[in-house]
């Protein structure tokens, strides 16, 4: 049976998800999860929902889904350990650090791969089940065709957002919050900037980052015939009354019931913007997506009716089998839950009938009254001596003493065993001043100027160097030269990906640079190696440790960090940092230039998003994909303070270009050689002296 999976954002919301169908539900402890700005739960309120839960039969998965620092893996070992000696089901988790300090911490407890590790390909999902994880939770933005192939060939499950939210950007790829408010999405900190107006090229009242609600309540039954394990609904942010409305719906159509013009009335009435979307899903993109949250009055009779679904009665949710046993000696009464827990009462000594007989239709009908309990009668069964009658309060009490005892049995905490973290040895880093790399995004960027300062590698894309072999072969002669891959490539596009790079490594190019977990096999399918990129969100050393597991030649480190988590960072793998360029502030699947033309018009080269302040965000193409990356308007630069990176242990400091001209790159090349007074109104120190919130 497919799981309901239902937010829980404080202790009500989790009783009304419970309460309305749900068979699990996942919530947050503390700070190291997505949604901050919910209510969460605590260590001790933590236990008592795994309790309440674990009793009507609904498993709990913490979320463990941000990124953790250096100096918060003591505290983020802590909550581990004492969630998993709480009871909890299953850890969701981002940071590929966090991941290894659940398997060594708590090797029994699932782990289960975030849409935050932005996992939208097949391999991507079979090396999160080479770390060990049970489970996958894919990138909304896949469609029907997708799911199902992964589905069909993955080792492990496969969870998919069925409602709820979207973000306009790939979970995990989004630092839009972060480099323009110091919030991270990474962090769970997300101010949603995207939901803000914004205009192409001058101010105007549109909203191109804003997207309906996903609502895939139409095809559940498909995404259960495909092998989809879990459905997973979103909003933990969300009021209660929201969790108990969505929760009921998906319940009774996963139940079998057809969907009605009610229950979609109920799921706007929850929440929406502008209606629904299934674009993702359907893969029909477009403007049809895009929609705005608008004020409306508040339904108090909605919200009255929602409430009442979880706050009147115990909804009877555990199926339970009884056995009665009335004989001379005594009698006895013995429950049984679905998992094959048995408990037994024993009561008083029964009585001769003087004048009804108790018969075993009589004792089920009492035993079968569980009202304002969890338990439903299903199988009541009875072995009664002819003769023998019990009162009403005898039957009674026993029924109450023995589900309280299967109660206590099913809210008991099984011994977890947890292990201590080793303690990792500790990498330095690089002592002499680093390198430069180089990133160009165009093959016109790839000027003299650029080429004289003999940079340690060259990243150029792809599709360039395998579209040009005299080009990539003269380059490969004088330069080291690595192709760059787009963060993001669907199953359908893996052939020609891997085409590419069989092509290249024939013309002598051996490393890539990977900016996805599921670009390393197919990269060492071609027989080259891996560099790491920015998109990887690596952000403590133990992230580190697991890339030098996996033989990466390089690791670019995040660059929401600051400068001194980077010095204190353990260099497990030389390090490189982005210290010029345009940070990439989201790469979307809904294309931002057919947003502006109503049409495709990637060939355009760049445009821009204006906001309400009239900063302007260019927008380019990702590689050859009709894919868009939005990028921050001021340029990260360091070039004035290259001793400050000295500092920090790197291997090289990365040129990242991406809408300059030749031009423009001749200028930057130059004054690697000969710094230039830093200009405010042009360039950002970004997040590496102000940190995040």
């Amino acid at each position: 049976m497919i799981e309901l999976l239902a937010p829980a954002g404080s202790m009500e919301a989790l009783r009304a998800a419970v309460q309305n169908g749900a068979n699990a539900v996942y919530l947050g402890c503390g700070t190291f999860n997505a949604r901050q700005g919910a209510k969460n739960f605590t260590p001790q309120t933590l236990a008592e929902a795994i309790k309440y839960c674990h009793i009507r039969g609904v498993a709990v998965h913490l979320t463990l889904n941000t990124l953790v620092s250096d100096r918060e893996v003591e505290e983020c070992s802590e909550l581990i350990r004492h969630a998993a000696a709480s009871g909890i089901d299953a850890f969701i988790v981002q940071d590929l650090g966090v991941v290894q300090m659940c398997r060594r911490i708590a090797p029994t407890v699932p782990v289960h791969g975030s849409t935050q590790m932005t996992i939208h390909s097949l391999s991507g999902v079979l090396l999160c089940a080479a770390f060990g994880m049970t489970r996958v939770v894919l990138s909304r933005e896949l469609n029907r065709e997708e799911i199902r192939h992964i589905c069909k060939n993955s080792p492990i499950e496969i969870e998919v957002f069925a409602h709820g939210a979207l973000c306009m950007s790939y979970s995990g790829q989004c630092y839009l919050s972060s480099l323009i408010g110091q919030r991270s999405g990474n962090r769970g900190r997300c101010a949603q900037p995207c939901r803000q107006c914004y205009g192409y090229s001058r101010r105007e009242n549109r909203y191109p980052l804003s997207l309906k609600d996903n609502c895939l309540v139409m095809y559940l039954k498909e995404l259960e015939e495909m092998g989809v394990a879990s459905l997973k609904l979103e909003g933990r942010m969300k009021r209660p009354e929201y969790v108990a409305a969505v929760t009921g719906v998906y319940r009774r159509v996963l139940d079998g019931q057809k969907v009605t013009d009610e229950m979609m009335d109920t799921l706007l009435t929850a929440f929406n913007r502008q209606g629904f979307t299934d674009g993702y899903f359907t893969g029909h993109t477009g403007k049809a997506m895009f929609g705005v949250r608008e004020e409306t009055r508040e339904d108090a009779a909605f919200l009255r009716r929602m409430r009442q679904s979880y706050e009147a009665a115990e909804n009877q949710l555990v199926e339970i089998k009884l056995h009665a046993v009335v004989a001379h000696e005594g009698s006895s009464l013995t429950v049984t839950d679905p998992e094959g827990r048995t408990c037994t009462v024993n009561g008083p000594v029964p009585e001769l009938a003087r004048t009804q007989l108790l018969t075993v239709e009589d004792l089920a009908a009492r035993l079968s009254k569980t009202g304002g309990t969890p338990y439903l009668a299903g199988v009541v069964t009875a072995d009664i001596t002819p003769g023998l009658t019990l009162s009403a309060a005898a039957i009674n009490a026993m029924r109450r003493d023995v589900l309280n005892q299967l109660t206590a049995v099913r809210g008991r905490r099984d011994n977890v065993m947890t292990l201590r973290m080793r303690k990792m040895p500790l990498f330095s880093g690089n002592k002499e001043r680093p390198d430069f790399t180089v990133q160009v995004t165009t093959r016109e960027q790839i000027t003299p100027g650029l080429l004289r300062l003999n940079p340690a590698v060259l990243y150029v894309p792809l599709h360039i160097l395998a579209e040009d072999p005299s080009f990539t072969k003269q380059l490969q002669r004088r330069f080291h030269v690595a192709a760059a891959l787009p963060r993001i490539v669907h199953d359908g596009q893996m052939n020609d990906l891997q085409d590419a790079l069989r092509a290249v490594r024939k013309m002598g190019v051996t490393e890539a640079l990977v900016g996805n977990l599921g670009l390393m096999l197919p990269v060492r399918e071609a027989g080259m190696t891996v560099r790491g990129d920015f998109g990887l969100n690596i952000y403590n050393s133990l992230s580190m440790y697991t890339l030098k597991e996996l033989e990466l030649q390089s690791a670019t480190l995040s660059f929401e960090m600051t400068l001194p988590q980077i010095r204190d960072l353990s260099k497990a793998v030389p390090c490189e940092l982005m210290a010029y360029g345009r940070m990439p502030l989201m790469v979307t699947e809904n294309c931002l230039f057919k947003g502006k033309t109503g049409e495709c018009a990637c060939q355009l080269g760049s445009i821009k998003l204006v906001d309400k302040t009239g900063a302007e965000f260019p927008v380019i193409r990702d590689g050859k994909n009709c894919r868009s990356v939005l990028l921050n308007g001021k340029k990260l630069s360091w070039l004035d303070r290259q001793n400050d990176l000295a500092k920090l242990g790197l291997w090289a400091v990365r040129l990242y270009f991406t809408t300059e001209n030749a031009k423009e790159v001749e200028r930057v090349a130059a004054s690697c050689v000969t710094p230039v007074p830093f200009d405010p109104g042009a360039c950002t120190r970004g997040l590496y002296l102000r940190g995040l919130e």
